[in-house]
């Protein structure tokens, strides 16, 4: 059997960890024991943080929601027991997104609800 030589293969697979480590600062960015580890560690924080993300964006909706809807004389809590009894199927982002931009639908909404 003839003898396999895994130059190729050995010098792509480094040259794609220093590509995803561009930036990077120090010899995280070109030592590759270093870079294998940074990545390594950057992918593990990327995961945890986009499953963060949805609960920062939900506590915004919150707040969001909170404020407009104070202003119309509820409280959040009261609102979304309305939102339930009623048997919305709207969520609170579109919610909040409502709140924000379409100001008068959204107290056309709650006026609704409050009824």
């Amino acid at each position: 059997m003839p003898r396999v030589k895994r130059g190729v293969t050995h010098v792509k697979r480094r040259k794609n960890i220093l590509k995803k480590t561009k930036g990077y600062n120090w010899g995280r960015k070109k030592l590759i024991k270093l870079a294998k580890t940074a990545v390594n560690k950057a992918g593990q924080h990327a995961l945890a943080d986009r499953r963060k993300k949805k609960r920062v964006m939900r506590r915004l909706w919150q707040v969001k929601l909170n404020a407009a809807v104070r202003t119309l004389g509820l409280n959040y809590s009261n609102f979304i027991h309305l939102l339930k009894e009623n048997k919305s199927d709207l969520d609170r982002k579109v919610l909040a997104q409502m709140a924000e931009k379409e100001s008068k639908v959204f107290a056309a909404l709650v006026a609704k609800l409050k009824k």
